[in-house]
This record gives C-alpha cells, structure tokens and sequence, in this order.
C-alpha cells in the first residue's frame, strides 16, 4: 500500500497526520507540498482521487484567497491554476492511501482511509 501525504509541518492538522502515520508505523512519502508545490497533471490527479471539484480544495481563509478571489466564480480550470500559483491555497494536510486521497480534516478521515485498505 503506497501512501503519500501533502504535508505543511506549520499546520498542526498536517503534525496531525503526520505524527499519526509515523505513530502507525507505516512508510509513506512526504510532499513539503509548498516547497515543492504539485504540477497541474498532480492537481487533477489528486482532485480524481479525492473525488473532488477544484473549488472545494481550495483555503478560503488565505490571504491571497481573500486578496484575488473572494466573490469570483471561476472555472475548474482556474481554480487549478489559482492553486498553481499559490500553493498556499491548497488545503491541508492531504493523504493519499493507493487510489483514494482525503483531506485529513478531522483527522478521522484519515483513520477511516487508513482501515478501508
């Protein structure tokens, strides 16, 4: 079982999850993901496996939400290209356990994920 998690080590839901894995003793890789933010092939990928439309990835309570998108109605393909350009956007922490991914808010998503494999 492959697992991969898109972590910010600033956010404590993201220690949340991370400490979570480790604790479990699984390996997984770690995506300092505003480091080295996803390209946009990753973007849809992980929003195909999170079953999710662009729009509900996105953090609302961002800065650079508030400053350039706030009260905007834009396409899927903006909004990828939002988070593209600022990664801070994507919200957090995102797990991805084979060929289903969850945003680990609450983190009993991610217990959930985790026992359905």
């Amino acid at each position: 079982m492959s697992i991969k998690i898109y972590h910010n080590p600033r956010c404590s839901k993201s220690r949340d999850s991370f400490n979570l894995l480790t604790e479990k003793g699984l390996d997984f890789e770690t995506r300092a993901y505003l480091k080295t933010p996803p390209s946009q092939e990753e973007l849809e990928d992980l929003l195909q496996k999170l079953d999710y439309k662009a729009a509900q990835l996105i953090r609302k309570t961002e800065p650079a939400y508030k400053e350039h998108f706030k009260g905007k109605t834009l396409s899927e393909a903006e909004w990828i290209q939002a988070m593209l350009e600022y990664p801070k956007l994507i919200e957090r922490p995102i797990i991805i356990v084979g060929d289903k991914a969850v945003v680990a808010r609450p983190i009993e998503k991610l217990m959930d994920l985790l026992a359905s494999k």
